[in-house]
């Protein structure tokens, strides 16, 4: 992948008539442009990283116009940033900083903060008084892999100098935030006095072991001297950047080999979360691919990945290094001694886990004491996994966290494995990512935000393309879950999955097939890690009379209303175990919950419908069959009985036969109950929620039906 020049004079007019006529200037729209433009290319900026600036005019309330700094607000992302995220901040205050000797963080900030044009705006960027103090109207700034294989060599400042002459100017690494500023304001002004005799124009900074700035008078100048910044370093490098972050697309060239092994690994490292975090389960997001791959296998694997972060933004989201796990054994659970080949892999896993933990520790104390023991620590736990021939797993609170994880990883990868072509990788020192790691202003752009009641969860939903699974799947999703659409008909369950955002899983499964439950079980263990949840949903209404009804609807209801919600059990418990090997002789066990959906049929059989009621009479049964056996292993079996809503069981057209069968209105028999009020799917994805928040309450019947006495449980 090569950084190009996606500069487009056409588009460029379109976005400034554009917010033209939403009274926004042509600053600030050919500002909110560029930046799209860098944060759209992995290769400069990933996940809020980089940041960028525009100095402009403002009006207050009298007229009078103001300079101002227009500079990206924290929590905005440059790849979709709108002119809000770049917050306008006084300029004049903020250049006149530049006569201190010094200023703390949280002055820096509180300054910062009381000269925004709205109070009401983001934190301005940490990077905001270098943007401040640089006299250019445009600026950029991000964390270009390229630049960083350059920046992180041990001689980085002479192939700087070498690669860009008089262009550049080159600042030694220090901490972002007003030292950083000042020096990098000291050596510009130097640099640019120099070159003023030679009528050499400036075009950027480098910044080792961090990232790199260019600027201009204009939007289009400021963009254009980075991508020339970015693609002299290319040229430099003897290897071609190849960061593909295009995620698996349904699997493709996933090789599922030894994908059972996953639910253990989730299950460990959640139970070690429990102890550091409220958070208790993690979300696993694995890569494959020949970079990867590469990587892993490795001889110097480990010396390596202990050299630390390509940049210290990063530390915030990865910890200071991954995890470096044995090779699987091959095709484990096809060996005759797979037990065996199994406990040893899982022991030597733990082991090396502890080993990690222990590490942290001590990396914590040791730079805590320096800096006068005034950090409390953060949880010790790795973020990326590599696993040698399998693959990199990265680890999130939910799948868009662990993500954001894997592509900061795999940029990591990328700046090594082409560091390493063109010298030698040394990024920055520990003691520097520490100080990055637990700075008050990086954490910040963490926060502390409200956590979703299943956040951590993962969700399987089956029969998601009809009516109750879409409302069901929604709710689950609203609340934090990590959702598994599943349905025989692929269209429907996608149309579900993208109401439940980016990160929904669509699967197309015949829920009666073995084949295809194997395959949709291995696919949920690949995207997400495993699994807490089974909303056994799926169901089919085969009308007729029991005294002629053939065989062959009466065992297909039986396969289906039954037998595939058996077959979904026995996989989702085998997930529910593995994830709890570690936990099989404590108390708090991970578990899972089985729920279903049962249909008042179960309760209050109707005339016509024998092979629906006496399916679904068993179905009950077996909820409180798994209820009985597995409550030991803090698994959870309940149901929903449900009546009367309208759905592809209950159409419109049953519902004008039923109805005038009984010699009512529709309204009346869609609302003949004692609340008489008409039943909806969102009612009953609602119930399943509140019935999953039960945590002691195993074997029950949840009736969601507005009063039917004849089905009330007896």
């Amino acid at each position: 992948m090569t950084c190009t020049n996606k500069w487009s004079p056409q588009e460029a007019n379109k976005i400034v008539k554009e917010y033209k006529s939403l009274g926004i200037n042509e600053d600030i729209a050919l500002r909110t442009y560029s930046a799209r433009l860098l944060g759209s290319d992995p290769e400069l900026v990933l996940h809020g990283g980089g940041n960028t600036s525009v100095k402009t005019f403002s009006e207050n309330l009298f007229g009078k116009k103001l300079s101002v700094l227009c500079v990206k607000g924290s929590g905005w992302d440059l790849g979709t940033i709108e002119p809000e995220g770049h917050p306008a901040v006084k300029l004049d205050p903020l250049i006149k900083l530049k006569e201190l000797d010094s200023l703390s963080d949280e002055d820096m900030v509180s300054i910062q903060r009381q000269n925004l044009i709205n109070p009401k705006s983001p934190n301005p960027s940490v990077e905001t008084l270098l943007h401040a103090f640089l006299p250019y109207k445009f600026i950029d700034h991000t964390h270009s892999i390229s630049i960083l294989c350059l920046a992180d060599q041990p001689n980085s400042k002479e192939i700087c100098e070498e690669i860009y002459g008089d262009e550049i100017v080159i600042v030694p690494y220090i901490m972002p935030g007003f030292d950083l500023a000042k020096l990098a304001s000291k050596l510009h002004d130097e640099k640019s006095k120099q070159l003023s005799s030679k009528n050499i124009k400036l075009k950027g900074m480098i910044l080792l072991k961090h990232g790199v700035f260019s600027f201009g008078d204009s939007a289009e100048e400021s963009y254009k001297n980075m991508i020339e910044i970015v693609k002299k370093a290319e040229k430099a490098i003897p290897r071609s950047i190849d960061l593909d972050l295009v995620a698996n697309d349904q699997f493709r060239n996933f090789n599922l080999d030894n994908i059972e092994i996953i639910p253990f690994l989730r299950g460990l490292f959640s139970k070690k979360m429990s102890k550091y975090n409220s958070t208790h389960r993690f979300i696993f997001e694995i890569v494959q691919n020949k970079k990867i791959l590469e990587f892993s296998s490795l001889k110097n694997l480990k010396e390596l990945s202990i050299k630390g972060v390509a940049t210290p933004d990063h530390v915030i989201r990865t910890k200071y290094r991954p995890l470096i796990l044995d090779k699987i054994p091959e095709n484990i659970f096809s060996q005759k001694n797979k037990d065996e080949l199994l406990h040893d892999w899982l022991a030597n896993t733990n082991q090396s886990l502890e080993k990690y933990i222990e590490d942290y520790e001590q990396y914590f104390h040791k730079n805590n004491n320096r800096v006068g023991n005034t950090k409390h620590m953060l949880d010790p736990l790795p973020r990326i996994i590599l696993i040698p021939y399998f693959g990199m797993i990265s680890l999130g609170e939910s799948k868009k966290a662990a993500k954001v994880v894997s592509d900061i990883g795999q940029s990591w990868i990328e700046t090594i494995l082409s560091a390493e072509k063109l010298g030698e990788f040394k990024p920055v020192s520990e003691q520097d990512i520490f100080d990055l790691e637990y700075w008050s202003l990086e954490q910040a752009k963490i926060g502390n935000k409200k956590i979703p009641s299943h956040a951590g969860f993962v969700t399987l939903v089956t029969g998601a393309g009809g009516t109750i699974g879409s409302e069901i799947s929604k709710v689950f999703s609203k609340n934090g879950s990590e959702v598994i659409c599943l349905d025989k008909n692929l269209e429907l369950a996608t149309k579900t999955a993208k109401l439940c955002g980016n990160n929904a899983l669509a699967i197309q499964c015949d829920v009666t097939n073995k084949k295809d439950v194997e395959e949709t079980f291995k696919k949920i263990m690949a995207n997400f890690g495993g699994l807490d949840i089974l909303i056994s949903n799926a169901g089919l209404a085969i009308p007729g009379d029991m005294f002629n009804l053939d065989d062959e609807k009466l065992e297909r209801s039986l396969k289906i209303n039954l037998l595939s919600h058996h077959h979904f059990c026995q996989k989702s418990l085998q997930i529910f175990k593995s994830q709890d090997y570690f936990l099989k002789n404590e108390q708090n066990l991970l578990g899972g919950q089985l729920l279903f959906n049962v249909s008042k049929q179960a309760l209050n059989p109707g005339k016509g419908f024998g092979a629906y009621g006496i399916s679904k009479s068993a179905l009950l049964a077996l909820m409180k069959q798994y209820a009985i056996e597995e409550g030991s292993n803090n698994v959870r079996s309940n149901c929903i009985n449900a009546d009367r809503i309208r759905s592809g069981l209950l159409n419109n057209e049953m519902i004008k036969s039923r109805s005038k069968s009984r010699g009512v209105t529709e309204k009346e028999y869609m609302s003949g109950n004692l609340l008489h009020t008409e039943v909806r799917a969102i009612d009953v994805a609602e119930a399943f929620l509140s019935l999953s928040k039960m945590e002691r309450t195993t074997g029950t019947i949840l009736t969601v039906d507005g009063g039917n006495v004849a089905a009330m449980p007896r």
